[in-house]
């Protein structure tokens, strides 16, 4: 399949990325897919265009953690969105096809005004983000999107805006798959939503020395007051790290039997999680310092993609262009 994504660089890339979605784009990489992966720099304006500051160099930290968690320039393309201007001009030409209330009805939209409230988020970008994204898969011709269950109706409404496009002007666009990947959310280590202004994230560029510091004060199930109380692990946090982070049907056992009954302390769940995050997120650390060894390599990898990604995206522009029956 060809696969398409992209992660917006809104800040320096955390575990809950990583889980939530660089892991499975590995996996979807060694799988052998034609994968086309991008930080959607644009996208962070729709919500964050008065806090610019540090795009760029976001942007470049969140390529450097594609490359560290094994994203591979020889076997995916990997590139910055803002350098294929294609993805704006298709985005444009979709707009003026698209319905005003096929936006309107976004659930996203309402959720996400509510949640940053805080924003002003009344710019016709914010509106038109699912167009940009429709473009950013379609111009691939991607075959598959993997996403999270809120970003569903985001494919959904790619596909109905392709079908659109084939209706009117001919067969162009194929309609791209959700591929849903089932992962646990982890949460901050306060219990919370993971967030950079919650102060509750766990960096995924890290050692781990760093590690320790974060997971072992992390909040548990508030019934165990004192080791002597019993638990519940599916009312602690730490548990769906351990789920996410491989443990095995033993050490669930383990888990479980010692937390419900009283048998083992918070510490000692929480030394058994961090033997297996040290485990998954060395091999990460590791590619980062090697990375770091070259200055010029994040900027090599970007410039090689991008000219990949414009190539692909200049041809199926020729093609819409064609059938929209436009001079140039």
């Amino acid at each position: 399949m060809r696969i398409l994504s992209g992660v917006r660089p809104t800040g320096k890339p955390h575990i809950g990325n990583y889980v939530g979605a660089l892991r499975n784009w590995k996996r979807l990489q060694d799988e052998g897919n034609e994968c086309f992966y991008f930080v959607a720099d644009w996208h962070a304006l729709t919500t964050s265009y008065d806090e610019t500051e540090e795009l760029s160099f976001h942007t470049k930290e969140v390529m450097r953690s594609f490359l560290a968690c094994g994203l591979d320039p020889e076997k995916s393309t990997l590139f910055v969105q803002s350098a294929i201007k294609e993805h704006s001009e298709l985005a444009l030409l979709f707009s003026m096809i698209v319905p005003i209330s096929w936006l309107e009805r976004v659930p996203t939209y309402k959720e996400m005004k509510q949640q940053l409230s805080e924003k002003d988020l009344s710019n016709t970008g914010f509106l038109l983000y699912p167009v940009l994204q429709a473009a950013d898969i379609l111009i691939y011709l991607a075959d598959g999107v993997p996403v999270g269950e809120d970003q569903v109706y985001h494919v959904e409404l790619t596909r109905e805006i392709a079908r659109r496009f084939n209706f009117l002007y001919g067969e162009t666009f194929p309609e791209p798959q959700s591929l849903l990947s089932i992962v646990p959310k982890l949460p901050g280590t306060d219990g919370r939503k993971m967030s950079k202004s919650y102060g509750n994230i766990v960096p995924l560029e890290n050692n781990y020395a760093e590690l320790e510091k974060a997971i072992l004060p992390m909040m548990t199930d508030p019934a165990r007051k004192r080791k002597t109380d019993p638990g519940d692990p599916q009312k602690c946090p730490v548990w769906d790290y351990h789920k996410a982070f491989g443990i095995s049907q033993q050490d669930s056992e383990w888990v479980i039997e010692g937390c419900t009954k009283a048998k083992i302390g918070c510490i000692d769940c929480k030394k058994l999680l961090l033997k297996n995050m040290k485990q998954e997120f060395e091999p990460i650390w590791e590619r980062y310092r090697a990375i770091d060894s070259d200055p010029h390599y994040v900027d090599d990898v970007i410039a090689e993609g991008n000219e990949k990604a414009r190539s692909i995206a200049q041809k199926t522009m020729k093609l819409v262009r064609e059938r929209m029956n436009l001079l140039f």
